[in-house]
């Protein structure tokens, strides 16, 4: 399906907050797929990737809209949820 593609790779201060933001952004993985587009999100230590495929143009760049979006969401709830 995919001739597109980006991934994207956030690193964190620490691997919690890293974990708060996959586990946040991962719930959304199965729920936003598309049959145009499909997704993976992986944490490793206090680094969390994201990796969008797309059938063409147009969805990639709703997708690269859709996650940073999402994860720009979860960093500012981890960063309220820590204080």
């Amino acid at each position: 399906m995919a001739r597109h593609g980006t991934d994207f790779v956030f690193s964190y201060d620490s691997p919690d907050t890293a974990r708060v933001v996959e586990r946040s952004v991962r719930v959304e993985a199965g729920d936003i797929e598309g049959d145009r587009t499909s997704v993976t999100v992986e944490r490793t230590g206090a680094t969390v990737a994201i990796d969008v495929e797309a059938a063409d143009l147009t969805a990639l760049r709703a997708g690269h809209n859709t996650w940073t979006s999402l994860v720009e969401v979860a960093e500012r709830a981890a960063r309220h949820g820590s204080r």
